[in-house]
């Protein structure tokens, strides 16, 4: 069972999102606490499943992606084995960098990058469209990135 988060837990994973190459002693100072007590509370984290993995945050564009384009599918069919068949397929697509299901009038948003337009269009007719129970698709190409962050607030913000 869980402990629940004091501050101290809360600040160890608001440093770990922005920097997760900070070293036990750098993290244990920055929290106020020696090193050992900050390196099992870290080890906590890990095992009650507050940090899932820590790993290098690589560019993208770097890697000869320009575009970042947000996918709506709607679904035709939505049997369980429909819908499992078409994660795993999605699984296998490097390209489709984020999947979720979704309310509202399309079923499934995919984040995808993609090198250029044409080559888009045919990951459209080649791969998206052919995957099962796939009816349509709606595409919104970003133009710039306004805000991106991986860390989440560790708590959650009264409102009033």
């Amino acid at each position: 069972m869980s402990q629940p988060l004091d501050s101290v837990d809360k600040k160890i994973l608001t440093l770990l999102q922005h920097d997760a190459e900070l070293s036990s002693s750098e993290l244990a100072e920055r929290v106020g606490i020696s090193q050992s007590p900050c390196w099992r509370r870290v080890q906590r984290l890990r095992s009650e499943g507050y940090i899932k993995s820590m790993g290098a945050v690589v560019d993208w564009r770097k890697l000869g992606f320009s575009l970042q384009i947000f996918v709506q599918a709607k679904m035709a069919r939505h049997s369980d084995e429909a819908r499992a068949e078409f994660f795993r397929q999605i699984e296998t697509i490097p390209e489709i960098i984020e999947c979720y299901t979704v309310l509202g009038e399309m079923d499934v948003m995919m984040k995808v990058i993609a090198p250029d337009v044409a080559w888009f269009q045919e990951f459209i007719f080649c791969v998206l469209m052919k995957l099962p129970g796939v009816d349509n698709l709606k595409s919104v190409v970003t133009l710039a990135e306004a805000k991106k962050s991986r860390a989440l607030p560790v708590s959650v913000r009264k409102i009033r």
